[in-house]
């Protein structure tokens, strides 16, 4: 794939207590995603994704509250023939959100099971499985 059809985002899995995890979704589109975005030139991932939350969510985040997760790559959901490449970084929250800027819904989604709407490819096939697991481990060590 060439360069310039690779879009480098910065994506959050924040899981609350209950095992479900933040997904947004953009104004004009259809599928739920993390929220996060676009890595701007001369930012680290970290710095996006906290600029992102707090531009998106109004959400203020340290880049001590995160735990790196990887980096995934997949079909764009909203941008036909590109390929989003996302470092995912996880942690354990539950914010009062406020949508903003693009952003028209965000849900609170179980992290495993049925969720009734439509997922991103990155979400659904990468992120929550990865939520899953991660939300499991923390229920084994809290009990």
């Amino acid at each position: 794939m060439k360069s310039e059809n690779i879009i480098r985002i910065a994506v959050a899995l924040i899981i609350n207590e209950k095992g479900e995890m933040l997904t947004v979704r953009k104004r004009g589109t259809e599928a739920f995603m993390q929220p996060g975005g676009k890595i701007d030139a001369g930012e680290t991932p970290l710095e996006a994704l906290i600029r992102e939350l707090n531009e998106e969510l109004a959400l203020t985040f340290s880049a001590d509250d995160f735990c790196y997760q990887g980096k995934f790559s997949e079909l764009a959901a909203n941008e036909p023939g590109m390929i989003v490449e996302a470092e995912a970084f996880s942690c354990f929250a539950a914010p009062e959100v406020t949508p903003q800027a693009e952003i028209e819904e965000l849900r609170w989604l179980p992290v495993e099971g049925d969720v009734g709407v439509k997922r991103a490819a990155l979400t659904e096939k990468h992120l929550f499985p990865i939520a899953a697991r991660l939300s499991a481990d923390r229920n084994r060590v809290s009990s």
